[in-house]
């Protein structure tokens, strides 16, 4: 099995159980507008498909910027699977609080324990490293595209969810735990970031 295969197979798994683990939640009590949520799912659909069927068949070998040897295609896919993982601990900690939409629960709290002490958003931090690892084995323009659009969508969403959590949560609860952990990147800036 090729790299490029392995990594194909590694994300479809990854949906298939995360669709599947989707019936594992609470009902949402409260959530922002469709309006509101619009810009960061468009994003993060164009971006997939930047990602995943934009470099396919559309764009040949001759329009990437480089080609990996395959050690480096095989270490991409180790990161890719690491950062996917590493989505399915913040799932597993959250548990029925859950969900694929930004939302508040009936018992909704924050949760500040477990991967959600190494940044605030542990999913898009894997997801958005696993995109990376990918658009990298990829080596194609539209790959890098699509990660970075699917980087902005992510980022809004947290920011939407941050803002609605503050909302729902309240503003100092919520504004301690922006202080001590950061947004996205393990170790990076905290609050705003």
């Amino acid at each position: 099995m090729s790299p490029e295969i392995a990594v194909a197979v590694v994300w479809a798994l990854w949906v298939a159980s995360w669709i599947a683990a989707a019936l594992w939640r609470d009902p949402a009590a409260r959530r922002p507008t469709f309006r509101q949520e619009a810009p960061y799912r468009i994003a993060t659909v164009l971006g997939a498909l930047l990602l995943f069927v934009g470099s396919g068949h559309l764009f040949a070998n001759q329009y990437r910027l480089w080609d990996l040897g395959s050690a480096a295609q095989w270490v991409l896919v180790v990161l890719a699977v690491a950062g996917l993982l590493f989505t399915w601990w913040a799932r597993l900690h959250l548990g029925r609080l859950w969900s694929s939409s930004v939302t508040k629960k009936a018992d909704h709290h924050i949760v500040d324990t477990g991967p959600y002490t190494i940044v605030r958003h542990p999913i898009y931090t894997g997801i958005l490293a696993a995109i990376y690892a990918t658009a990298a084995m990829k080596g194609a323009p539209v790959s890098l595209l699509g990660a970075i659009v699917m980087t902005y969508g992510f980022r809004t969403k947290a920011r939407l969810e941050e803002r609605f959590l503050r909302e729902q949560l309240g503003e100092e609860a919520y504004d301690s735990y922006r202080r001590r952990v950061p947004m996205l990147i393990p170790f990076g800036p905290k609050s705003g970031s």
